[in-house]
């Protein structure tokens, strides 16, 4: 018998839509207390996801889910690194 492999789904932290994780964006505040954008999904740290759509970012940013998440001040440079990667597409 065939096993399937599970589908790894997590919470945007916009719009708190559960989806596969490969279409999300991780953040991960490491243990050094650096805040990332975790682009392999597979780097050390607590990490937070969000939607590749600038209106989840918008809420995000707004309700600080991000700062919440990760349980420290995300630096609006964060914000802008993960606008760019979302206009990229």
């Amino acid at each position: 018998m065939e096993q399937k492999k599970r589908e790894v789904l997590r919470q945007c932290a916009g719009c708190h839509e559960r989806k596969e994780k490969k279409e999300l964006i991780r953040v991960i505040r490491t243990p050094e207390g650096e805040v990332l954008i975790d682009f392999t999904g597979r780097k050390n740290g607590r990490g937070v996801y969000i939607c590749n759509n600038a209106e989840c970012l918008k809420i995000a940013y707004k309700k600080k889910s991000l700062d919440r998440s990760l349980r420290m001040n995300v630096s609006n440079d964060i914000y802008q690194q993960l606008e760019d990667t979302i206009l990229k597409g």
